[in-house]
């Protein structure tokens, strides 16, 4: 059986890009991703989270973190595998995600960072559409007794604040 902890904000965040049509969300096809983007479009990227914005690539902190600072750097186009970026994209991708490593590094002072992707369902990717590499701060002992016997995750940190903290340590 898993605990919960009650975070009550998110449900404003999801609402705003998985739920029913609104004036400010007029179109909700695409990709959750893509939805996303389109919300920092028209109400701000402080309000969706997303933290850089490139030409083929950008960067969102993950709603559900596995730790503070945990980033998902994401082609602007909805692609499901590797395979499908253009040369352009790809590139793009991999030098923000090393952006991404080196903001976490500087906002948080962690002492190793996961970079990591899951392609397709079976894969155990969540959102099989739209691939994404997650950037993950990590410190010795930050799976500590709460996730392991409680099955519960403590954020000491809410996403405005980890938004301003990645945003201003990204590399310009």
């Amino acid at each position: 059986m898993v605990d919960h902890l009650w975070a009550g904000w998110r449900s404003t965040y999801l609402d705003r890009v998985t739920g029913d049509p609104t004036p400010l969300q007029p179109d909700v096809t695409g990709s959750m991703f893509e939805r996303i983007l389109a919300l920092g479009t028209t109400e701000g990227d402080e309000v969706a989270f997303i933290v850089h914005r490139g030409e083929a690539c950008s960067v969102l902190l993950n709603a559900y973190p596995y730790a503070t600072g945990h980033l998902l750097v994401i082609p602007n186009r909805a692609v499901a595998d590797l395979g499908d970026l253009a040369a352009a994209e790809a590139a793009e991708l991999w030098a923000t995600v090393g952006d991404g490593v080196a903001a976490v590094r500087a906002a948080y002072g962690c002492e190793g960072v996961n970079v990591g992707l899951n392609l397709g369902a079976a894969g155990g990717a969540g959102i099989p559409d739209h691939l994404h590499v997650h950037v993950v701060p990590r410190w010795r002992g930050d799976t500590n007794f709460m996730t392991v016997t409680a099955s519960t995750r403590v954020l000491p940190e809410p996403l405005d604040q980890t938004w301003k903290r990645v945003r201003s340590a990204w590399p310009r």
